[in-house]
């Protein structure tokens, strides 16, 4: 991501130890922002190392040998600045497209995880909402799960050291969430997978952080717009000699509802996010989360009349 000059004025968008280390973490007790090396995990937040020193020294004589005590066992790992998360999510998507290639195993698999607006809704006579997440975990093809993986990489190491491993999850599933109900919305029947939706949700997430931090978004928006505008420009080829542009959009493949609704819901989700920034505004962050995502489900309820 480059940087405007008022970007690299404000410190508040780089850790306050290393002024190279672009983060959107701050120390629950100075407020200052700390890079994923600076920080120690906290009952909430996390605490700069100056806050930590502070915070030995008032320690009493019992706090200390019971530290002392409980420093002698294992611990685990301060976590690092890799995207673990990030690489998690691969992990998994790539073992589920693994079972999927199992004869007779595979199908099954995939046909449980995709996809289509008919298993949310009551008027089918049961329901399956956790289609509405699993269909990021199903694609079709190694062209479709390896691009997707490779943009998920790309925009992974970069985000999720900003927002930590908790926001990025939480934004991952919440535009899972929001590409499936647009597709409910605007292709209600139409079977899809991939993690498209999500993918769209960090780009758009990534873009309204990057407006609010100060940083050049011109590069983000350009991508955004090329990877959305890219199969309506299929389609209208294609349509040339077929005078169909409808059918040739359909033809292509691609689930431009997908990519609308995780956009959106990722722009909401980075809204959120760099609104509210504090250690102190959390609770407030988890309220606005869980309201996004009961307003998404409660959507679903719009295309209820194609069913009747």
């Amino acid at each position: 991501m480059s940087t405007t000059e008022e970007f690299r004025r404000n410190s508040d968008n780089f850790c306050y130890r290393h002024p190279d280390r672009q983060s959107f973490v701050l120390c629950q007790r100075c407020m200052r922002t700390v890079c994923s090396e600076c920080r120690t995990p906290a009952a909430v937040g996390v605490i700069c190392p100056e806050c930590m020193a502070q915070q030995r020294a008032a320690q009493t004589p019992a706090q200390k040998k019971a530290q002392r005590r409980w420093a002698s066992r294992p611990m685990s790992v301060v976590s690092s600045g890799r995207p673990q998360m990030t690489l998690g999510i691969i992990a998994v998507t790539g073992l589920v497209y693994i079972i999927g290639l199992i004869p007779g195993v595979g199908g099954v698999v995939s046909n449980l995880l995709a996809f289509n607006s008919l298993y949310v809704l009551p008027q089918a006579g049961f329901i399956e909402p956790w289609r509405l997440f699993t269909v990021a975990l199903v694609h079709s093809g190694f062209f479709h799960v390896g691009l997707n993986m490779l943009a998920l990489w790309f925009i992974g190491r970069s985000l999720e050291p900003l927002l930590g491993r908790a926001r990025f999850l939480a934004l991952y599933l919440i535009g899972a969430l929001g590409g499936s109900v647009a597709v409910a919305l605007l292709a209600p029947g139409v079977w899809t997978v991939g993690a498209s939706g999500a993918i769209f949700a960090l780009f758009g997430a990534l873009l309204v952080i990057g407006r609010h931090i100060g940083a050049d978004i011109r590069v983000i928006a350009v991508l955004i717009t090329i990877n959305f505008a890219w199969p309506f420009a299929i389609a209208g080829i294609n349509a040339i000699g077929s005078g169909d542009f409808a059918g040739s959009l359909a033809a292509v493949g691609i689930s431009w509802q997908a990519h609308l609704g995780g956009l959106i819901t990722g722009a909401g989700v980075g809204l959120i996010y760099a609104r509210t920034r504090a250690a102190t505004q959390k609770r407030v962050q988890i309220v606005l989360l869980v309201l996004l995502s009961v307003l998404l489900i409660a959507l679903l309820a719009i295309p209820a009349v194609f069913y009747v």
